[in-house]
């Protein structure tokens, strides 16, 4: 990860890190073959192609009559002879002829002679004839190759798999993928005033949130995470444990550490065993961000505030999870209306949490919670995403379109 350092005393602007990342950083992991089945989550490390034709051949989109089309007819209902059945998974034997039609089903190959399908509902069966309107050729029928062309790309490598990349590649007949090994990453919280969820916590002291936030995020991600724990503000305790970790991670992210204050022990221990290639960004929530790497491998060190440290990983740590494993790394995003007005000095990139509400015109209204604080964790749950506002802006009115990242595409 080489990147560049913001000169002097000057802010970081979140797209220079974000290109640093995407230009400097390469995929460090290995890659393997899995069944389809545990495919799900994991990044393509191959281009798959379509063998054949889907769907193979022109079938039936519905239940219904498939028949020869006769559109001269206009609105006319047209009696025909019901001449055989076709199932989905079977093969009609003749050929339609004029004045005839075979009973379909959905997904049932379209028998010769017939072009065009009228839907059941559309008809009227009458012993051995059926009612059908006058269609035009094509109707209802899906043309062979209608969905994937025989050798057309249908998916690339660098994707990450959904549900949908997992039934296309069904669709075309594989049973394994080629995908990317899981990147190991470590984690860490530092702070002496840390306690574990469900132990005692004595009087100036807090539960550990960051930690269990992070491992969630990067859970969902499908990497193979190592949890160290929290380590104590003491310099030996994180640079050992920053050494150690070096030779068995692909990345290390920790929480807390990297300000400025006496007892933030993280990125000067970086510093002693790699490099800080980034430090503070312009951007709030989470501004003392850092990255480089402890000897070769890349380091993450987020913020100690819970919404800072949560925030950042969504902008910064995700892209980097991503593009150390090999995969693509776009944030989701879209336009909704605002539903408030604020204002702020220019120079700082902010992400304001607001949830949304439909407005009597349908379309969606982004609410800004009413803190700002990053230390209000409660934000987070109530919130639907980001509202995201430029460093150069300064003022947000009510009506106005804003840029809106959805916590659904930043969780994944």
């Amino acid at each position: 990860m080489d990147c560049y350092t913001a000169p002097g005393p000057g802010l970081l602007p979140l797209d220079d890190a974000l290109a640093a990342i995407r230009d400097g950083v390469d995929a460090v992991t290995g890659v393997e073959s899995v069944p389809l089945r545990e495919a799900l989550g994991r990044i393509l490390a191959e281009d798959v192609t379509a063998p054949d034709n889907v769907p193979p051949m022109a079938v039936s989109a519905m239940d219904g009559w498939a028949f020869r089309a006769a559109p001269d007819l206009g609105g006319a209902m047209r009696r025909l002879a019901v001449v055989g059945r076709v199932p989905a998974g079977s093969v009609f034997p003749g050929t339609v002829g004029p004045g005839e039609a075979v009973r379909i089903f959905t997904g049932a190959p379209l028998p010769d002679g017939a072009d065009a399908v009228a839907m059941q509902e559309e008809c009227e069966a009458a012993g051995d004839a059926v009612l059908v309107p006058a269609l035009e050729r094509g109707a209802s029928v899906r043309a062979a190759g209608e969905d994937m062309q025989a050798g057309a790309t249908v998916l690339t490598a660098g994707r990450r798999l959904r549900a949908q990349e997992v039934g296309l590649a069904a669709a075309v007949g594989r049973d394994r993928l080629r995908v990317r090994q899981r990147l190991r990453v470590v984690l860490f919280s530092t702070g002496d005033e840390l306690r574990e969820p469900g132990g005692g916590k004595p009087a100036g002291a807090i539960y550990d949130a960051n930690r269990y936030t992070l491992a969630a995020q990067l859970d969902a991600l499908g990497v193979e995470l190592r949890d160290l724990g929290i380590l104590p503000d003491k310099a030996a305790s994180v640079r050992e444990a920053l050494a150690a970790a070096a030779g068995t991670a692909d990345l290390i992210v920790t929480s807390g550490g990297v300000s400025v204050g006496e007892e933030d022990h993280v990125k000067a221990a970086v510093s002693e065993l790699g490099v800080i290639t980034h430090w503070r960004l312009a951007l709030k929530p989470g501004k003392p961000l850092a990255m480089g790497r402890v000897g070769g491998t890349p380091f993450l060190g987020l913020p100690g505030n819970p919404v800072s440290a949560m925030v950042t990983f969504m902008l910064v740590g995700r892209p980097l999870v991503l593009r150390l494993s090999g995969g693509e790394a776009a944030t989701p995003r879209s336009l909704v209306v605002s539903g408030f007005t604020f204002t702020k000095k220019a120079g700082r990139r902010e992400f304001l949490r607001a949830r949304l509400e439909t407005g009597p015109d349908g379309r969606p209204v982004a609410h800004k919670f009413l803190s700002d604080s990053s230390g209000v964790l409660t934000s987070m749950v109530e919130a639907d995403g980001l509202v995201d506002m430029p460093a150069e802006a300064t003022e947000i009115r009510a009506g106005q379109m804003v840029d809106f990242l959805p916590f659904t595409g930043l969780f994944a």
